[in-house]
């Protein structure tokens, strides 16, 4: 079987962290959230496997390449204008050929079983399957409404708690048969969500809801990226880390070094090769990335940094994003902040 990844998007929800980085490399415990999904494919049997993409194009192609170093074939296909996410699908059928395949959106997060996924979709013979979880707050999400089968009739999009007849959201994950294309135009904009798996339903063809109870999340907003990373560092989220530090009980790269004088008092992913400097107190969750410097008496509380970035001496930060190559003046507090792309001193003296 083949597989797509859906990497188009311009991911404007995460501004200011895709004005300079396409969403699709945006680091989620220190590695691009499109490389965890496809290492999740990879374990999962699934070797060939095509993207579309759009903005900013060239850093995603640079850094994946032919996927030889993942193991895999990876191609791409760039689209110059977005065609709705069924319609990049289209543009790839002759990649995904004549068996079923599986499609994921590039934003997600999850340790879903898609082998069971993909069997189920088999067993109960569905033209579409949707993979979906159960979920508090059914407002933020489209959800399905199925019978006892799983086989879906309806769908509400965004509803209120009390107009909800479901609590089951779409996980952005889907297998489908070759044969979708026939009830697709062939060309023109065209969306899964409110005009494919509707159209299907509508001509009572076989539309499958197939439940996941493996963690599940997408790095779509500030806030969800921020808790994608800290449910990795604390193992919520089981992504491929370093192995626990014995002496320092947190997740260091090769390289890394967390000096004597320490406080560490929650989470800590430290990447390749930075060094965090006697007298720093780490509360909540740190996340960060290569090359990185925290100098001494820095406090850091629930922060995601990345790589080739410099904390200066006595800075405070909590619930704060930094991006690469910034730097953090001596003595700045910044909290709720978000920025990869202010000049490194001057956004730091600017938010004292």
């Amino acid at each position: 079987m083949k597989a797509m990844v859906l990497a188009a998007g311009v991911g404007s929800r995460l501004d200011p962290l895709t004005t300079q980085l396409p969403k699709p490399l945006v680091p989620v415990a220190n590695r691009p959230v499109m490389e965890h999904i496809l290492l999740l494919l990879k374990k999962h049997g699934f070797n060939d496997v095509i993207s579309n993409l759009h903005y900013q194009p060239e850093k995603i192609e640079s850094f994946f390449g032919s996927g030889s170093q993942l193991g895999m074939n990876l191609e791409f296909r760039c689209e110059k204008e977005l065609s709705g996410d069924a319609g990049g699908v289209r543009a790839c059928k002759d990649f995904l050929g004549t068996d079923t395949f599986i499609v994921l959106m590039g934003d997600l997060l999850t340790e879903a079983d898609l082998t069971t996924i993909v069997s189920e979709h088999k067993r109960k013979k569905a033209l579409a399957s949707i993979a979906v979880k159960q979920v508090e707050d059914v407002s933020q999400f489209g959800v399905a409404l199925f019978n006892d089968d799983g086989f879906i009739h309806g769908f509400q999009e965004k509803p209120s708690p009390a107009e909800a007849l479901s609590n089951f959201a779409s996980t952005g994950i889907y297998v489908l048969e070759p044969e979708v294309f026939s009830h697709m135009p062939a060309t023109g904009s065209y969306g899964f969500g409110r005009q494919l798996f509707p159209k299907l339903i509508a001509e009572k063809l076989p539309v499958l809801a197939i439940e996941t109870k493996d963690y599940w999340s997408d790095v779509g907003t500030i806030n969800q990226y921020k808790k994608a990373n800290f449910d990795a560092a604390a193992g919520e989220l089981h992504l491929h880390l370093p192995p626990l530090s014995t002496k320092f009980r947190c997740h260091l790269e090769e390289g890394a070094m967390v000096e004597p004088g320490v406080t560490l008092a929650g989470h800590l992913i430290l990447g390749k090769n930075s060094r965090i400097a006697p007298g720093v107190t780490i509360k909540g969750t740190a996340v960060i990335g290569d090359n990185c410097v925290v100098e001494k008496n820095v406090s850091l509380n629930d922060v995601v940094i990345w790589s080739n970035t410099r904390i200066e001496e006595s800075a405070v930060l909590e619930n704060t994003i930094i991006g690469e190559n910034c730097v953090v003046s001596k003595g700045c507090r910044l909290v709720d902040y978000a920025t990869v792309t202010s000049p490194p001193s001057a956004f730091a003296e600017s938010v004292k």
